[in-house]
Formats: C-alpha cells, sequence, structure tokens
C-alpha cells in the first residue's frame, strides 16, 4: 500500500556522499551558501544566494539567481527558469559538489526520496497498518531491524545538524514501531519539557502543538522510571488526570515513551551512563490512534538502541557548545593577556645613576604580578611590584588597578598615606579575600631608598662589596585588614648597589621532579652575579631559573625585577 508524501522533497548529497532527505518547504525555497537560505549549501564554491525553487503556473521551477557557475538540471545549463519533473537531478556547476534529486509528491515508490538507511530500516520494520486487528503482518527478522537500526546510527554521526539527526531518529523509532506519529522532547533549563521534533509515520514534519498529552502528565511518568514503558487505554483508571484517561479522551489507542539518558563521553572508560540518580535529558513519545503500538520481536532492544544513540548525539551537541565557549573565552583572555602585557613598562632605565631591567611572565593567559617604574621628580625615580592573591581574570583585574594608582600617586611624596588609600579601597570595594603583597619605593639621586614592603617576598639589596642584605617585610598585605598601618623604611645605597626584587612564583618555581627553585637557588644565582650590572643580573638569575626548571609548566607567575643605583 502506498502512502503519499506530504510534499515535494529534496535527496541532498553533499560532496562526501552523505544523503539528507529534505521538504520542499516553504515556497519560495532559497539554496546558497548564506546562512538565510533554506537549504545550506556548505562549499566556498557556491555563491551566497544561488538558486531558488517557486512555483509558478502550477509547476516547480528552479531559478538561477544571477550565481557565479550557474544551475544544472540533468547535466545541462538551466538559463532562466527551469520546469522540474520528478528524479530530475539539479547540481551547481562545480565538479565533486552538492546533488540534489527533485521527488515529486506523492511518489514514495522511489527509494530516493528518504535517506537510504530510513528506507532500510522501514523495509524491515511492520508497516502501521499490520498494527490494526486483523490486518496481516509482513514482520522483518530482529537481525535485519537491528542491522538497519545500526546503520542509522553510523549516519547520525555524519548528519549536517542535530535538528536532523533527531528527525532521523524519531523516523525510524516510527518505523520499528508502527506508531502514527513521534515526537522528541528535551528538559530546558527551567527542567519543562520542550518538543525539538516532530514527525509523522509518512516522514511529515508536524506542528508542536499537535502534542496535546498534557506534559506534566510525561514529565511526572518520565521521573518515575527510566526504562522504555507505555500508556495504553484502561477502562479501570480513575481520575482525570491519570495517563490511561488522557489517552482515552484523545482517542488515542497506545503511547509509548522513550527515556533520553544523560551519557558521559569525557570519562576516559569511554561512554558511559550516568548514574540513576541524576535527571534525564528528555524522551521519545510516540503515540497511535490506528492500534496497538508493536514492542515485541526485539522492537523494545531497538528504541532502546535508538534513545542511546540521540542521547549521545544531544550529549556531543553540549560539548561541541562548550568547545566553542572554550574557544571564544581563550580568545578573550589572549586579547587581555596582550593589553596586560601592553601595560607593562615598554622601556626600563639602563643608563645614568637610576638602572632597571624586568621581566613577568603569567602562569596562565593573564596573571596577578605586574611591576613598574616612574620618575616622578628629575631626581627621584619609584619603583614597585606586586603579586595579588589567586589567580584568573579577577586577580588580573585588581593587579591593572593597583599599576594604575600606583602611577596616580606619583605625586603623593608620603608613602605611607599611599598605602593606606589602596588598602581602605581593597577593603571596602574589592572581592572578599582579595589581597596582594606590594613593595614600593623610591630612591633619590643622593642613593636614599624609601620603601614600604606590605608583605611581600623580601628583596635581596646586593651591596657593591658583595654583601647581602634581605629588606623585610615593614607591613601586612594591602586588602587584608581595614585601619591597617603602613610604616616605611629605608636605606641609603653606594654607587654600585643592587636591589632584587621578585614574586613567590621565582622562589617556588619547580623543576619536573617537584623541587622548588628555593630562596638558596635564588641566592646562589644572585651571588654568581655579584659584581654584574643590573641587566647582567637579571638574564643571570632568569637563565639559573630556565635550566632548573627544565620546561616544566609553573602553576604561579614569575615576576623578577633588578634595580641598580650608580651614583649621582
Amino acid at each position: 500500500m502506498s502512502h503519499p508524501s506530504e510534499v515535494p522533497v529534496l535527496v541532498v548529497t553533499d560532496p562526501n556522499g552523505r544523503r539528507t532527505r529534505v521538504p520542499l518547504s516553504p515556497l519560495p525555497f532559497c539554496m546558497g551558501r548564506g546562512p538565510d537560505n533554506h537549504l545550506i549549501l556548505r562549499d566556498s564554491r557556491v555563491s551566497r544566494n544561488h538558486a531558488r525553487i517557486v512555483r509558478n503556473d502550477g509547476n516547480l521551477v528552479v531559478e538561477d539567481l544571477a550565481s557565479r557557475h550557474g544551475v544544472w538540471v540533468n547535466g545541462a545549463r538551466a538559463d532562466g527558469e527551469h520546469a522540474l519533473k520528478d528524479s530530475d537531478c539539479i547540481e551547481f556547476g562545480v565538479p565533486d559538489g552538492y546533488r540534489l534529486q527533485f521527488v515529486a509528491a506523492g511518489d514514495t515508490e522511489n527509494p530516493a526520496p528518504r535517506p537510504a538507511l530510513v528506507d532500510t530500516v522501514r523495509a524491515a520494520a511492520p508497516h502501521p497498518a499490520a498494527a490494526i486487528p486483523g490486518a496481516a503482518n509482513p514482520g522483518a527478522s530482529n537481525l535485519e531491524k537491528l542491522r538497519a537500526v545500526l546503520e542509522v546510527a553510523r549516519s547520525l554521526q555524519s548528519s549536517f545538524s542535530v535538528d536532523d539527526v533527531l528527525n532521523t531518529v524519531v523516523d525510524a523509532a516510527l518505523t520499528v514501531t508502527g506508531a502514527e506519529r513521534g515526537f522528541l522532547l528535551l528538559f530546558n533549563e527551567e527542567r519543562e519539557l520542550q518538543v525539538r521534533s516532530a514527525r509523522s509515520s509518512l516522514g511529515g514534519q508536524l506542528p508542536a502543538d499537535d502534542l496535546r498529552v498534557p506534559r506534566r502528565l510525561i514529565q511526572r511518568a518520565l521521573e518515575s522510571r527510566r526504562d522504555l514503558f507505555s500508556m495504553s487505554f484502561d477502562p479501570s483508571a480513575a481520575g482525570e488526570d491519570q495517563p490511561a484517561n488522557t489517552v482515552m479522551a484523545l482517542d488515542l489507542r497506545a503511547v509509548v515513551c522513550v527515556p533520553l539518558v544523560r551519557i558521559s563521553l569525557s570519562s576516559s572508560a569511554g561512554t558511559q551512563m550516568m548514574s540513576a540518580s541524576q535527571s534525564s535529558a528528555g524522551l521519545l513519545y510516540m503515540d497511535s490512534r490506528l492500534g496497538a503500538v508493536d514492542l515485541a520481536g526485539g522492537n523494545r532492544e531497538l528504541l532502546q538502541t535508538l534513545a542511546i544513540e540521540a542521547s549521545t548525539v544531544l550529549e556531543n551537541a553540549r560539548l561541541l557548545e562548550e568547545e566553542r565557549l572554550r574557544q571564544r573565552i581563550e580568545e578573550e583572555l589572549d586579547v587581555a593577556r596582550h593589553i596586560q602585557q601592553g601595560l607593562l613598562p615598554r622601556a626600563l632605565p639602563e643608563s645614568g645613576w637610576f638602572r632597571v631591567a624586568g621581566s613577568s611572565v603569567a602562569s596562565h593567559q593573564v596573571g596577578g604580578d605586574y611591576y613598574d617604574v616612574v620618575q616622578v621628580a628629575p631626581d627621584v625615580w619609584s619603583l614597585v611590584i606586586a603579586d595579588v592573591a589567586g589567580k584568573g581574570v579577577s586577580s588580573a583585574l585588581l593587579a591593572s588597578f593597583l599599576q594604575g594608582v600606583f602611577l596616580s600617586a606619583s605625586a603623593v611624596t608620603d608613602i605611607a598615606e599611599v598605602f593606606s588609600r589602596i588598602n581602605a579601597f581593597l577593603t571596602d570595594r574589592a572581592e572578599h579575600g582579595k589581597y596582594a603583597t606590594m613593595f614600593y619605593s623610591r630612591l633619590d639621586s643622593a642613593g636614599r631608598l624609601t620603601y614600604v614592603n606590605a608583605g611581600h617576598c623580601a628583596p635581596l639589596l646586593v651591596r657593591a662589596s658583595g654583601e647581602t642584605e634581605k629588606l623585610e617585610t615593614t607591613s601586612m598585605p594591602v586588602g587584608l585588614m581595614p585601619g591597617a598601618g603602613f610604616h616605611p623604611g629605608s636605606r641609603d645605597l653606594q654607587p654600585g648597589d643592587r636591589l632584587v626584587l621578585y614574586s613567590d612564583g621565582v622562589t617556588e618555581a619547580q623543576n619536573p621532579a617537584g623541587e622548588f627553585f628555593s630562596r638558596q637557588r635564588l641566592r646562589e644565582a644572585v651571588a654568581g652575579a655579584a659584581t654584574a650590572s643590573a641587566r647582567e643580573m637579571h638574564d643571570a638569575i632568569q637563565k639559573a631559573l630556565l635550566d632548573f626548571t627544565a620546561g616544566a609548566e609553573q602553576s604561579d607567575d614569575v615576576t623578577l625585577v633588578v634595580m641598580e643605583y650608580g651614583g649621582a
């Protein structure tokens, strides 16, 4: 018995040989590379708006929209409009490109209108009429049905879109069971069931509101069990909220629901089902007004196989979306990293009485370390190094804020006042638990060094004679406690004295064996370059650090600055 198609279709064969069945609706039906087309042809050689199919005097005709390579029908170029006949082959003027076969409405004997794999399932499964009492059921072996479903499952991995895949799953499920209508429903963020695919047994698309069974009843039944279940007419059922009464009121003979379980594809052990305590992704719903749905002869297992395949596709789509989001975040962080690197001093003074060499390497895309120098007067330079607690974007933003404060506070002569203002701002407005260690200093041309060490790693003051002294902390970190006091210290420097400043990412840098660089190795590197200039000492320490870590990935930012006083 023949079952006419509701609308004409195009059987689309892509350059890789995959076939997809596309209804010719709505009209005009536009085709091309652009995203606004009804049929998107993912081929750079195809024009953005290449062709369209319209109805003209009762006939369907294909029109070339001034495309680059033209439209070809059955191997001949079609100029202007070309009336389409059943089984016409449409191409787009490029070798090994898309090929479309036009199938007129009503012709289902021709195998082309359906994807070959779904045809295999339909051929293997009973016809819906076979479920009517008294009708003959030609049947098919379980092996043939299983082979057909596995073929469909393989095709799911190569479809153009998730919606195409879900439509194929619903079509196959309808074919296996002989049900009349199928709906694939997914939970949204509010845990409400939404129709994602609605199909008829004749292969047509249905409106989502054709599903008139209250979704709360479907959801209630779904939450009560996780395996395949069915609802059918039961005269003894009572209460208007009973699913059986709903089935009867809608003149349905049977309803079948197949839960779509959440699947984990990220496990090292491969694809695994989530635990029963975790919620379902949705369900595959089918109903029939003609007769009972066929769940015998292995059909139940085939439906469950289709449900697993659909769940896998949904999980793949979710993972793909997560990957796209991750890529966008990485791109944005890369931009942030370039901006942050641009905020570091582009040129450091390397001649005269004040000389500096420095570097800062973030362990992630953006870091919480920074350093800077600025000349506040002809005979005074200031230098700062800071390390914000934590990692990531929030720490990087706070580091940028501190850098801005440092630059704007250059005119303030009282260092303790600068720190008090920064501390008040951070304790009042910054995220709870966010604080920073800072070493802020000023050096004049006479060699007078004034500084505040707010909980930062103690810099090493290397005298020209080779003696080494640590400038211990004078105060707690900024942002740690409201009203904290900040007490400056001072030293008198002699020509040739150098000051080595660093973040804890230097001393806590690890080699592949997990050993720390440590303060001892830092002191050894400094001692090995005791008579070197600021630039030479910086490079010597950096080389010792790189040799020690041997390319191992670091968990903290690494900032190193060497300042040298050259004398007035």
